[in-house]
């Protein structure tokens, strides 16, 4: 999966689109995202004992990594990722508007 944990991504499709958010949580085997303040749902909780109130929270749901972009730090727009092998022998993410690295 080309996108990471603290990237900052731009959602393209769905009910949030335009909204941009922090990748918080990444599950490369579902190929979802959990980004802050983006897709949020209602779930209704059943009390348990002292510990917790019932009712109905808002929290946010992971969201399918196609429906996201990464922003580029450098040039700050949605972009597709590259990838490039430098002098050293690392493999790093590429920018394909700028050609900037991202990591």
């Amino acid at each position: 999966m080309k996108i990471r944990k603290n990237d900052t991504v731009l959602v393209i499709a769905g009910k949030d689109k335009g909204k941009k958010g922090k990748v918080r949580f990444a599950y490369p085997k579902q190929e979802r995202l959990l980004v802050d303040g983006v897709n949020f749902i209602k779930k209704h909780i059943r009390a348990r004992r002292e510990v917790r109130q019932a009712g109905i929270i808002e929290r946010e749901a992971p969201i399918h990594v196609s429906d996201v972009m990464l922003l580029c730090s450098k040039c700050n727009h949605p972009t597709r990722i590259g990838f490039r092998f430098l002098d050293d022998g690392r493999k790093v993410r590429v920018c394909r508007s700028c050609h900037e690295v991202i990591d």
